[in-house]
Parts: C-alpha cells; structure tokens; sequence
C-alpha cells in the first residue's frame, strides 16, 4: 500500500515552530518565502517522499509530511532557512499521525493562532496546497486532509462567533497607537509595506484613527497605489523612504523582506518616534532603540493585547472544538476505508475467481446446471463474506493493520499498489 496510508512503514508527520516558544527572531530564521517552499518541495521529491505540505507566516513554520523519521522533514526545513537543527529542537513540537491531523484541524481553524480566532491561516494552508499540487507533491491524502480542515474552518465562521469582533494583528496595533498617542487625528502616520498585514492595518487606520495624515510606501508603488486609492491616501517612492521617516511621528512596517529593512541610519528623529514593527523575520533593526526619541514595538507585543473580544472569543471554543471532532470523524473514517480498500477489492476479485471456477467445472459435471441461479446465490455470498470482513476491519478495538495482513496472508491475495 503507498505512503498516504498511516501505516507502520510510513507515517505522517507534523513538524514545526510557532511564537508558543519561538520568539520573532528565532521564527524569522525559519521563515520560508514562495522560492523557498517550492525548494523544498523539490528536494523532498528527490528523496522519494510522495506527499507534502509547507506553511510559512510571522507566527509560525511547519511542515506536513510523510516519512520514516521526522527528521527527514527537519533536516529538509533546516537545510532551506537560516535555522540549525539545534535552535529548531530547542522550540520545536513534532506530532505524528493521528496527532499531526489533530495538530492541523487546531491551526487552520484559528485554536492556535497567537490571536485566537484570528482566520488568516486558513489561507495560508490553501496557498500551501496550492503549492504542493503545483509540484505534484498533494496525494489523495493531503487533499482531503486540507478540505476537511478548510470545511471545519469554514463551519466554524458560519456557526460560531470565534471569529467576531475586530481583532487581529492589524487591530491590536491600532489599538495600541490609539492607547499611546495624543491627538492621533493630528499625527503623521507613514506605512511601509502592503501585504496582507498592512493592508488590514491601513483600513483599521483609517476607520479608527480618522486621520488622513497617512503615507504608504511599497517596493512596488502599484500596490500601495491601489490601496491608498481606496483610502485618498498619500503615495511615495520606495526611493523616499529616509525622507518620510524623518517626516513622520508614527512609522508601521509590514513588509515581508528577510532582512531588515529599517535601520538606525534611516533615522533621525527631532521629534518622538513610535515604529511598530508587524514582521518576521523582524524588518526593523534593534539598534533604532538607541536612538533617544525612539520607540519600538513588534508584533509579540501587541499580540498579547487582551480584551473583552478576546474573552468573549473564548466562550466559543468549545462548539468550535465539538465541530472539529465531527469533521476529523468523517476524515478518519474515510482514511480507514482507504487503508483497507485494496484489500478487500484484492479479496473480492479472489474470490470471484474460485466462483468462475468452480460454475465453469459444474456446469460441465452437471447436465440440467442452472449457470444463472449459480451466479446470482454465489455473488450473494461473496458480497456477504466481504461485507464481514470490512465490518471487522472498522470495528474498533481492531488491529486493523495485523487484520489485512492475515486476510493476505490466507487468501495469498495481490494488492495492487495503484
């Protein structure tokens, strides 16, 4: 039988890091961009592995796979970022098989998330998927393992408020510049950077700050200009940067560069300076904090802003846990039906085969032989014989796998590995 199987000769692994022990610069040194990802799918395939899936955000890194050892897939993690084998087993968690799932259904519905309830990662395993069936390295298994996890989240939304109130990454770091800053209406506000993260935070900017002081500044100037269109907000260069800092009183990057982007050179401050910094790996140079009239925060911060959304956040966890069990339930039992499948097709055609035999002989010793009666009252049987065994190999409290290796075994039956 072929490795997306849970089986005793592969087994699937969930390895990985996230800010529960890792902090931002620890992640950053594991963080994977697109290239990166798709490296790694390309050299698990070297090494015969069938089935893979990598994630990469600010807050966490992991890798779901199939293979002997997890250490394949570590080793395979570490050999494609800046992180050694030891730093990633300093922080590290690996769940395996029936854990790993679990592990996944936890994430993609927001459980796990450093804000809980916070839903970007959904996305996140999409895009991983995306990958992997780009590389031809999404077998059957990864597939339906990631719409259940997508059909658990989406249930979640729908019938839970998991996911109400605003509260975000983007949101925590406005609340914080409206808890800090006086008279923020009258405030420069300059936005380096327009994924995702800074998308969001610009719109909470603007609903909750209502200031139009905002600049964006993006490497690619037609994405900040898209944005800023929305908002009749202001356009930079990339070029402009040093400029603006030095123009502005609040600075918010959230660029998705792999090193830093804003340094201590950068910066001249004659006035106060709050810079939030909402990346990993960290885009803003800690020596900006020896600069008298500066102040930094990262995003491990202002995730630990908690508040009456939060707490009424949590009341919901236990429906979206309950929802959780009843979509793995289904994940599960269709996999156990796959594991067995094979085996009870193999046995199936085994003894259709002593069927066709045996009328074939009969119907030459006896002369009145009615072939038809014979082949209606002999595929009853076998359905009814094959209908036991897949009953016993769903019962639990069954070693299925000892099971389909006996049925082999005294059936001398040929799987076919397709």
């Amino acid at each position: 039988m072929r490795s997306y199987h849970i089986s005793k000769h592969n087994s699937f692994y969930a390895i990985g890091l996230s800010y529960k022990k890792a902090d931002a610069e620890v992640r950053g040194k594991f963080s994977l961009d697109v290239l990166g990802i798709d490296q790694i799918m390309t050299n698990a395939k070297e090494q015969g592995i069938d089935g893979l899936l990598a994630i990469s955000t600010c807050n966490r890194t992991e890798l779901y796979g199939f293979a002997q050892h997890p250490f394949q897939l570590i080793k395979l993690l570490c050999d494609q970022t800046q992180g050694s084998v030891e730093e990633f087993q300093e922080v590290a968690y690996v769940y395996k098989n029936h854990d790993a799932i679990s592990h996944m259904f936890k994430v993609g519905t927001g459980l796990d998330s450093q804000i809980l309830g916070d839903f970007e990662i959904i996305s996140q395993i999409k895009q991983g998927f995306y990958r992997a069936k780009k590389q031809q390295m999404a077998n059957p298994f990864l597939e339906r393992l990631c719409n259940a996890v997508i059909q658990a989240s989406k249930r979640i939304k729908n019938e839970t408020e998991l996911s109400s109130g605003a509260t975000s990454v983007a949101f925590a770091s406005v609340k914080y510049i409206l808890n800090h800053v006086e008279d923020i209406s009258k405030k420069n506000i300059l936005l380096f950077g327009t994924g995702k993260i800074g998308r969001n935070t610009c719109e909470n900017l603007v609903k909750h700050s209502k200031n139009s002081h905002i600049t964006l500044i993006n490497r690619t100037r037609e994405k900040a200009e898209d944005i800023a269109g929305k908002f009749h907000l202001t356009v930079k260069d990339y070029g402009d940067l040093q400029t603006e800092i030095r123009k502005t009183d609040i600075l918010v990057v959230a660029t998705g560069a792999q090193l830093p982007t804003v340094s201590k050179a950068l910066i001249y401050p004659k006035k106060p300076l709050l810079i939030l910094d909402l990346s990993v790996p960290k885009n803003v140079s800690d020596d900006v904090k020896e600069l008298d009239n500066v102040s930094l925060v990262h995003l491990d911060q202002l995730s630990q802003i908690t508040d009456e959304t939060l707490n009424k956040r949590k009341t919901f966890v236990p429906k979206a846990e309950a929802i959780i069990n009843e979509v793995r339930y289904d994940f599960l039992k269709w996999l156990e039906t796959r594991k067995f499948a094979p085996v009870i097709n193999a046995l199936k055609e085994k003894l259709n085969t002593m069927k066709a035999e045996e009328i074939d002989f009969q119907s030459k010793k006896i002369s009145d032989f009615n072939e038809d009666q014979a082949e209606i009252i002999s595929g009853r049987i076998i359905q009814k014989i094959t209908k036991q065994f897949a009953n016993h190999l769903k019962s639990s409290g069954v070693d299925s796998q000892d099971s389909l290796e006996l049925i082999q075994k005294v059936f001398q039956l040929e799987i076919d590995s397709k």
